[in-house]
């Protein structure tokens, strides 16, 4: 049996022992202060570059939402590309390490309303991150959005904190918005997670009451770290989520 025949036999909508599983916020700044972080590509995403098109829907100009950003080099590239980029991340390193990565020069200003956060923009003013718990945003701190890029944020947010991301997402969502989603899916018996197995039945509860969800490609991700944690198969699935009218 192939990893994709396993996935779709296993395709079903208990999450095992992972519902109750709690990652908390000092958890993930130590992954990043341990550079424990396999998550991260160097490279960037080939899924947001093979479905770059659908995203933008040959629009210019975008304002686009990275949710827990990391240091996701697409952001940079979009920049690049004429998009006004905009992320949220608990851990200020990451971003840092964005910053310096790319050798930009960036400014750094607290954000009105949540005290204790900062936001990290670009001198050139098209990149603006913010450090404060994903939570503590609304539209009226950041705006609404004409794509999103949602890859490692959804799987990683505690699954009894799903409805309230997803919550969060649509109310951001401009009218024409293209989301981007990308999903894991493995035996979540076999491993605790995070990245957490989210199945299609739970994206269809979570967003299908706002927009319309439209399964683009699942492909086989599956490496060494994979079958280290225990597992035989691994693969992700981009869904393309857009408002219904």
């Amino acid at each position: 049996m192939t990893s994709a025949d396993a996935a779709g036999v296993l395709e079903h909508s208990d999450i095992g022992a992972q519902k109750n599983r709690v990652v908390t916020e000092e958890e993930w700044l130590q992954k990043w202060e341990m550079h424990n972080i396999g998550f991260h590509k160097e490279q960037g995403h080939p899924l947001l570059q093979k479905y770059l098109d659908v995203l933008l829907s040959g629009r210019s100009g975008l304002r686009i939402f990275f949710p827990l950003c990391g240091k996701a080099v697409e952001m940079k590239w979009l920049a690049d590309m004429g998009h006004c980029v905009v992320g949220v991340e608990v851990s200020e390193q990451a971003l840092k390490e964005f910053f310096a990565e790319h050798s930009l020069p960036y400014s750094e200003e607290p954000v009105p309303g949540i005290p204790g956060a900062k936001k990290l923009q670009s001198t050139s003013g098209n990149i603006s991150l913010y450090c404060c718990s994903i939570y503590d945003l609304s539209s009226s701190i950041v705006g609404k959005f004409d794509g999103f890029w949602d890859r490692g944020a959804l799987v990683a947010v505690n699954p009894c904190d799903r409805q309230r991301y997803a919550g969060l997402m649509i109310t951001l969502m401009e009218e024409n918005s293209s989301y981007l989603l990308v999903t894991v899916s493995y035996d979540p018996n076999r491993h605790k997670g995070p990245p957490f197995y989210v199945p299609e039945s739970e994206i269809k509860s979570l967003f299908g009451s706002h927009c319309e969800i439209k399964h683009l490609e699942k492909v086989d991700d599956f490496s060494e770290r994979h079958r280290q944690w225990g597992l035989d198969y691994f693969l992700e699935v981009l869904y393309l989520l857009k408002l219904v009218s």
